[in-house]
C-alpha cells in the first residue's frame, strides 16, 4: 500500500526544523494560509510568526496523515488535493474529508480511506 515518499514527506518540513511547515502544506493542497489557519482554529499569523504552535503543529500532522492514507487510493498529487478538498463522501453525509478533519475525526476519515484502499465500496 503506498504511502507519501520520503522527498514528499521531507518537502513539507520546515527548513532546519523538525516542524512541519504550514506554507509548504498549504502549497501542497493548494490553499491560501488563511484557509489552513481557520482549519486549525489558529490566527493567520500563528502560520507565518509561531508556526511552533502546538495546536497548528497538531492539525499540520493530521492533514499529513490524511494523505498519507489518501496516497494509497490517489497518487497523482493534484488530484489527492482536489479529492481531499472537494469529493463529497457519502460515509460522512457527504462531508468532504478535509471538514472530517476540521471536525476533529481523522482517525475516522483515516479508517474510511483504508477501507477504500482494501477494497471495500460502501
Amino acid at each position: 500500500m503506498p504511502a507519501l515518499s520520503a522527498d514528499v514527506l521531507e518537502s513539507m518540513r520546515e527548513p532546519g526544523t523538525s516542524r512541519l511547515s504550514p506554507s509548504r502544506l498549504a502549497e501542497l493542497l493548494e490553499m491560501r494560509q488563511q484557509e489552513l489557519a481557520a482549519l486549525a482554529g489558529v490566527h493567520r499569523n500563528t502560520l507565518r510568526m509561531h508556526s511552533e504552535s502546538p495546536r497548528l503543529q497538531a492539525t499540520l500532522r493530521d492533514l499529513v496523515r490524511l494523505l498519507s492514507a489518501a496516497a494509497a487510493i490517489q497518487t497523482d498529487r493534484q488530484r489527492l488535493a482536489f479529492f481531499i478538498k472537494n469529493e463529497p463522501v457519502a460515509a460522512f453525509r457527504h462531508k468532504t474529508l478535509l471538514q472530517v478533519v476540521q471536525e476533529g475525526r481523522t482517525d475516522d476519515a483515516i479508517a474510511y480511506l483504508e477501507s477504500v484502499a482494501s477494497g471495500f465500496a460502501g
